[in-house]
């Protein structure tokens, strides 16, 4: 997949970079709703479970 997307151009000239992070990182870590709604995340019209993008948060 990282290949897959590492080779990705666009018409335009974009170019993207992929990097596989092998690190491991915790599980079964809570967030309350409350912390989960400070969370500016904007989803896409598109499958918006799955595209989305978090953004700064709003003063």
């Amino acid at each position: 997949m990282v290949k897959l997307i590492g080779s990705t151009t666009t018409r335009k000239g974009l170019k993207i970079m992929a990097e596989l992070d092998e690190n491991e990182y915790p599980t079964g870590i809570k967030v309350s709703d409350k912390e989960m709604a400070k969370v500016n995340i904007e989803r896409d019209y598109f499958h918006g479970e799955w595209n989305y993008k978090i953004c700064p948060r709003k003063s």
